[in-house]
């Protein structure tokens, strides 16, 4: 007999498989973990329900340092690696220009949910564009390619060094630490904040590879069921950006010591690809560009990303510009 207490829905609920996601705790990580949640739930057609564990990251523990030098890329999914590993979670949920170019052994992507605004955001209280800085105003930011890009076009400007997730660089801005910074735009549409910064169009500042794009990472015994609603919650043409973007980078050996910039547009049938090498100090770019037909297979398509890596290895005459020396 039915217990007269429990609801139809709490039953239900009950009767759910429950699939352990592994996230940072960030506000903004775990607004796109329960997002992937909601989706699981729905794709599964209500047979799985996940339950977030949060971690705190290598990454999470800077506050002023540059991620080169604390041990570059991967301080943001290190910890969640090892728990994916040790099956403490099922999946792990990434911003995807976090994720090195290499994910570990026995584990894989499994969905890119639809790519979210891959574009800059230019925060300031004094101006609303770049160029609207006074002579000599600093920019907060820790990332070499944004400071990179940002001495490209303003080489007068002062940068320091800014970390810390949105909140944290939104107070920093209010103190005074500096006079601009940029956030990107998908983190702050996901969190409803996105009124408070300046787009900027990807003419003007092509951002990192994979930005805007969440990722699901999930062990190779993943439950089949479970795989085909991630199946089903994967948006393939986010999925296509991805691998052309990530071949980009690993042909490069991209990693946080290197400006690198990289943007799959859709237009018309066809993939263009646009991608960047900046000096140091901004005051040389190596760039390049293709496209490939929509219908193209795979291998083409990370073809793609790589013959681009290869051509600006060739510019740069096979070197190219990388914190603490040249490679």
């Amino acid at each position: 007999m039915t217990d007269p207490r429990i609801s139809p829905d709490d039953t239900s609920r009950r009767d759910q498989r429950v699939l352990r996601i592994g996230t940072r705790g960030s506000p903004l990580a775990l607004v796109q973990a329960r997002q992937v949640a909601a989706s699981l739930e729905i794709h599964s057609g209500g047979a799985w329900r996940g339950e977030i564990v949060t971690f705190t990251t290598s990454g999470d523990q800077l506050t002023t340092e540059r991620l080169i030098d604390a041990g570059g890329k991967g301080l943001f999914t290190r910890e969640l690696d090892a728990a994916l590993g040790r099956g403490e979670v099922e999946v792990t949920v990434h911003s995807l220009k976090d994720v090195p170019s290499v994910l570990p052994d026995g584990q894989r992507f499994v969905a890119f949910p639809e790519r979210e605004d891959p574009r800059e955001g230019f925060l300031s209280p004094h101006a609303t564009r770049l160029d609207e800085l006074k002579q000599g105003a600093r920019l907060g930011t820790a990332s070499l390619r944004r400071e990179a890009q940002t001495l490209a076009l303003r080489p007068d400007l002062e940068i320091v060094t800014f970390r810390g997730n949105v909140a944290t660089r939104m107070r920093k801005l209010e103190e005074g630490l500096a006079d601009a910074t940029y956030l990107a735009m998908a983190g702050l549409t996901r969190l409803g904040m996105a009124h408070l910064a300046h787009p900027i169009p990807l003419e003007d500042m092509l951002p990192a590879a994979g930005q805007g794009i969440v990722c699901v990472v999930a062990r190779d015994d993943l439950p089949d069921d479970a795989m085909q609603a991630f199946v089903r919650m994967n948006h393939a043409p986010t999925e296509t950006a991805a691998h052309i973007e990530r071949a980009f980078l690993a042909a490069l050996d991209g990693s946080c010591r290197t400006p690198i910039a990289a943007h799959t547009f859709d237009r018309d049938g066809e993939w263009f690809v646009r991608g960047e090498v900046l000096a140091l100090d901004g005051q040389q770019v190596w760039a390049a560009e293709g496209a490939c037909a929509k219908s193209a297979p795979q291998d083409a398509l990370a073809g793609l990303g790589a013959g681009l890596a290869d051509e600006i290895r060739e510019a740069a005459g096979g070197k190219l510009p990388a914190f603490g020396g040249e490679w």
